[in-house]
């Protein structure tokens, strides 16, 4: 989709941190932007702002987890903008912690927003998509996360890999009907990602056995990690660009190359190191298919 002018996005976790940066990019790309996020307050202060400067906005606060809020979204959305030319499914929430720890309510929470947050927004817009045959393009944010692991993620991470995996399948799926698909897999970002995470956790999920991230009395914005972090701003920027080229994946950290390549060349040399007789390989063929990645 090089031409994004007057085309409608739909951002969810809008209100702040990558979301909002997307929906500012989108805005300078001339685009209608819907905004939503669960938190109505933080979002109605982002929308205004970005109204104030000309820009169509709207927003629509609901929670991703919630399947009837999803429908009766992107019918209002539909009636008042017009049907959803690009996804943005943002909308996610993080806590760390040792895998031992983590309670049966810290999975359901994190897995049902990250994921199910995720599919909802696939099972609501997708088939419109489809079926209006006008093309499209979606975006799910994974993360770094969701392509190497690292001690104290393995909620998080888990949810982040199943990301990738969905935004890769439907890309597939979606190519004969002219939509797009990236996965966006961002590294540390100057963001409220753990402050959002903590207001919005619903009351029946509170128990948890994650770590606090930022201990209390001090202040995030003092820590190397997040001063040398990108803004939610720049993230955008990529963002565009990678729908603009129809990119698979959107990476926005170089500096994690190594952990790739490590990966990799562990994975490749855990293959067993024999022969498969050519009938095996034919009878794999469809499974073995490498155009997806090329």
């Amino acid at each position: 989709m090089q031409d994004l002018q007057g085309k409608i996005a739909l951002v969810t976790g809008a209100a702040s941190g990558i979301g909002l940066g997307i929906a500012r990019a989108c805005v300078a790309a001339g685009m209608k932007v819907v905004m939503a996020d669960k938190r109505a307050d933080v979002l109605s202060a982002a929308v205004a702002n970005l109204a104030s400067v000309g820009a169509y906005v709207q927003a629509q606060p609901f929670d991703v987890t919630d399947r009837g809020a999803w429908s009766a979204a992107v019918e209002r959305i539909a009636a008042t903008a017009g049907e959803v030319d690009v996804l943005f499914s943002n909308a996610g929430v993080n806590i760390i912690g040792p895998a031992a720890s983590a309670t049966y309510a810290d999975w359901d929470f994190v897995l049902g927003v990250n994921i199910g947050g995720s599919v909802n927004a696939v099972q609501t817009v997708v088939p419109r998509m489809v079926a209006r045959k006008r093309g499209g393009h979606i975006v799910i944010t994974s993360s770094v996360a969701g392509l190497y692991a690292t001690p104290l993620a393995a909620v998080y991470s888990t949810a982040k890999y199943a990301l990738v995996g969905l935004a890769e399948s439907l890309r597939a799926d979606l190519k004969p009907h002219g939509i797009g698909v990236s996965v966006l897999c961002p590294g540390p970002v100057q963001s409220e990602l753990f402050e959002s995470t903590v207001s919005v956790r619903p009351k029946h999920l509170r128990d948890s056995g994650a770590i606090s991230v930022v201990p209390e009395g001090s202040d995030r914005t003092h820590s190397p990690i997040y001063n040398t972090a990108p803004a939610g701003d720049e993230i955008g920027v990529r963002v565009i660009d990678g729908v603009r080229r129809n990119a698979m994946y959107i990476l926005t950290h170089p500096e994690i190359r190594p952990v790739l390549e490590a990966r990799a060349a562990a994975l490749l040399a855990a293959l067993p190191d024999e022969e498969v007789s050519a009938e095996r390989i034919a009878a794999s063929a469809p499974l073995l298919d490498t155009s997806l990645y090329r």
